[in-house]
């Protein structure tokens, strides 16, 4: 945690720069071009010219810093807008970072969670079901032996805290129902029943809560999280009852 601040005190000079620009997008009256965490940052733009002027500031600022961009993990996405009219061209050329071309991808990983340009999240919830069975499949390798209350306990530890699910809101249902089939196999598969064996007996011996049950706790989690953060701009999404 304490490398991210550093970091993050280290480029405050290229935030600040990049923000007070006025150039790029705006939510109500509060400018929106740039979010960092760590060595992770996004520019946003609602257009070719003014993404490229944020990819030069930050360029430029870097150079002051003595701090190069990454060109390999640099990509580029557009996101249409909800009104097709206002769509004005379906291609752009490449944007530039020093003399490096910067690719245009459809989705990429931003902190753990996949974000695609249809703005759909099956390819996230997709991402998870592989990590709930590689996490699984690990726990029956190191521990397969241990006690039924043990392995409840590390069931909790290691596969409970499902990464970033209270972010999900447009998924279809074939593919959530393929990660509530993934977390009720897991279970059963750890703990030593049958495929066959009634779930709701499975669940009320081990005590582990239902998938629908994990969706509801991270959904409130994040809400009571979301609504008392002291940040601007999520106090202003507040007060428009926008909460994800």
């Amino acid at each position: 945690m304490l490398p991210s601040c550093l970091f993050s005190r280290y480029i405050r000079g290229m935030l600040h720069s990049i923000a007070s620009s006025r150039t790029g997008c705006y939510i109500g009256n509060l400018p929106l071009n740039v979010l960092a965490y760590a060595d992770d940052i996004v520019l946003l733009s609602p257009s070719w010219r003014g993404l490229q002027y944020l990819i030069d500031s930050m360029f430029v600022c870097g150079l002051e810093l003595d701090m190069a961009c990454n060109d390999r993990k640099t990509v580029c996405m557009v996101l249409n807008p909800q009104n097709r009219h206002r769509v004005i061209k379906s291609a752009f050329p490449l944007f530039k970072l020093g003399s490096c071309n910067i690719p245009f991808v459809q989705s990429f990983r931003h902190l753990g969670h996949i974000i695609s340009a249809s703005l759909c999240d099956n390819e996230d919830i997709e991402r998870e079901i592989k990590n709930t069975f590689v996490r699984t499949n690990m726990l029956i390798r190191r521990f397969k032996k241990c006690s039924f209350y043990v392995k409840t306990v590390l069931f909790r530890s290691f596969c409970l805290g499902l990464y970033d699910t209270a972010l999900w809101s447009n998924y279809t249902t074939t593919c959530i129902g393929k990660l509530t089939s993934c977390y009720n196999k897991c279970i059963k598969s750890f703990l030593g029943y049958s495929r066959t064996f009634s779930l709701t007996q499975v669940l009320l011996e081990s005590g582990l809560p239902s998938f629908d049950t994990v969706l509801h706790n991270s959904a409130c989690i994040f809400r009571r999280s979301w609504q008392n953060c002291p940040n601007t701009l999520v106090k202003y999404f507040n007060d428009l009852h926008i909460y994800y």
